[in-house]
C-alpha cells in the first residue's frame, strides 16, 4: 500500500441492479485487503438478496434507518452508528424503512471485485 488520499466524487455514484446507488471510495489493487463504498438506498426500497463469495462485508450506517436481513436468522432494525457484520457466503439484503435516504459504508475484506457478487433473489 502507498500513501494516498481519495476524495469522494458525488458524480461517480452509480445505480446498480441490486437496488441501490454505490460510490466507490477506496477500491484499488494497491490496497487489496480492503474496499470501502458508500451505498444509498432510497425510501421504501429493499435490495435484492445477494451474497459475496470469499469476501466479508460490514455495513456502517451513516444516515437514515433500515431493516437488515443477514443469513437465516439475523433480522434487525438498524440506524445511525450501527455496524452490521456479514460473513462471506452469507445472504443479505437491506430495506430502507425511513422517509429519508439510507446511507451506509460497505467495507469489504478482501476488497470487493465484481466476480465475488452473486445475486440469489428467487
Amino acid at each position: 500500500m502507498k500513501e494516498a488520499v481519495y476524495r469522494r466524487n458525488p458524480e461517480a455514484e452509480l445505480y446498480i441492479d441490486e437496488g441501490c446507488y454505490i460510490t466507490e471510495l477506496s477500491n484499488t489493487q494497491d490496497d487489496a485487503g480492503l474496499s470501502i463504498a458508500r451505498a444509498r438506498v432510497i425510501p421504501g426500497t429493499t435490495t435484492r438478496w445477494h451474497r459475496l463469495t470469499a469476501t466479508a462485508e460490514r455495513y456502517v450506517i451513516l444516515e437514515g434507518s433500515g431493516f437488515v436481513e443477514v443469513g437465516e436468522s439475523l433480522q434487525k432494525d438498524v440506524g445511525v452508528g450501527d455496524v452490521v457484520l456479514i460473513p462471506a457466503m452469507t445472504r443479505q439484503r437491506i430495506t430502507n424503512t425511513g422517509i429519508d435516504d439510507l446511507v451506509f459504508l460497505a467495507i469489504c475484506t478482501p476488497r470487493f471485485v465484481e466476480g465475488v457478487y452473486e445475486d440469489i433473489e428467487e
